[in-house]
């Protein structure tokens, strides 16, 4: 029986700590032995099967009052340990302190690493402390799993030839919802309310766009990050008299049939590594407008003309542009939206986790483990 683990920081509700608890719970249903090594445990957290393994590898009680630097051996002691006494055939890390601790654990043990990067490199990864744990870990991964083009670019010459793309699985809940009869004259977006998802500049290019199509509405749904862009967005619809049209929806659990509802929708995010937020709306077959973030999620999945209109990001005029571009053509909008649906074929949960268990597979046997 293959025995692989997982080590991230915890599994609450988040884009990474999702794709872990859907492969490990998948994993463990094909007869793998599955474990999953957190730093610490948190509330709202995502189930794991029952077959999987969970074990704490995080700091203890007893070293709630040591040292920042003390604290930070003790994480790698700790994680070695697992490795150790598990000896899993393989470790994935998920996120950046995850990869850099795996590597570093890995010392001593015969267990090769996979690392995995979940974001957009620059602002990350580029500090002069990351540059020198790149440079001298990095090479010691078994493999790397990105998610788009412009992250394995980035970490050239130390992630190449042995790393794969692996895109993020919709959420299943997303995939064949039907449309309402009569669906409003309405833009829609969906993510959480924080300053890099760029929600302003969707309210100040929807405020011109409603100038000429004043029988339309913008509606944007996701709960609060409280950094201060929320108020932001009820500042600019307070200023510019736009309660009547432009309306924050919160968060919602039904986000699938919400979304169709509306007729076009928007994507806003100066970064990203793979929004899930996009693929949801894809997979819904809405038409799109998205800008063409770094590290080129979008351009992963979305190509300009064909599946939905790319522009660059902080480009307000070019959205404004592309927003009436698709109110005004519904023959575009059942193209685009027809092809982006596409994107079910390629990021469902069982052609996501035969992608993964390929590349597991793979690296396993260059590692001799066969």
């Amino acid at each position: 029986m293959r025995t692989i683990a997982f080590h991230l920081n915890c599994l609450v509700k988040g884009g990474a700590e999702r794709v872990v608890s859907n492969l490990a719970n998948k994993f463990a249903q094909e007869g793998y032995k599955v474990y999953v090594a957190t730093e610490w445990y948190d509330e709202n957290e995502f189930v794991l099967d029952e077959r999987v393994t969970r074990v704490h590898v995080g700091l203890r009680k007893e070293d709630e009052n040591k040292s920042r630097i003390t604290k930070f051996f003790l994480r790698i002691k700790y994680l070695r340990q697992f490795m150790k006494e598990y000896h899993p055939d393989l470790l994935i890390a998920f996120a950046q302190r995850a990869n850099y601790r795996a590597l570093t654990a890995q010392k001593g043990t015969d267990v090769p690493v996979v690392i995995s990067i979940r974001t957009n490199p620059t602002g990350h990864y580029d500090a002069i402390s990351d540059k020198i744990q790149i440079k001298w870990l990095f090479p010691k991964a078994a493999g790397c799993v990105f998610q788009t083009t412009g992250q394995k670019e980035f970490f050239r010459p130390y992630l190449q030839d042995n790393s794969t793309i692996i895109i993020n699985p919709i959420n299943p809940k997303f995939f064949d919802v039907p449309y309402p009869k009569e669906r409003e004259k309405a833009v829609v977006h969906h993510a959480r309310i924080v300053d890099f998802k760029n929600q302003p500049m969707l309210i100040r290019a929807f405020i011109k766009v409603h100038k000429k199509h004043p029988d339309w509405v913008l509606r944007i749904y996701g709960d609060d990050s409280h950094d201060g862009t929320l108020e932001i967005l009820k500042s600019l619809i307070s200023e510019n008299n736009a309660e009547d049209y432009i309306f924050l929806m919160g968060d919602s659990e039904t986000l699938e049939k919400e979304i169709v509802k509306g007729r076009v929708y928007a994507f806003t995010s100066d970064w990203e590594g793979l929004p899930n937020s996009l693929l949801e709306a894809m997979a819904l077959g809405m038409p799109i407008v998205s800008t063409d973030c770094p590290c080129g999620g979008p351009r992963t999945v979305m190509e300009d003309g064909v599946s939905g209109l790319l522009i660059p990001i902080k480009d307000e005029d070019a959205l404004v542009d592309g927003l009436n571009k698709l109110i005004e053509d519904p023959e575009l909008c059942e193209r685009l939206g027809r092809e982006a649906s596409k994107i079910r074929e390629r990021a469902n949960a069982d052609a996501v986790f035969e992608q993964w268990k390929d590349y597991i597979e793979l690296v396993l046997k260059r590692c001799g483990r066969n």
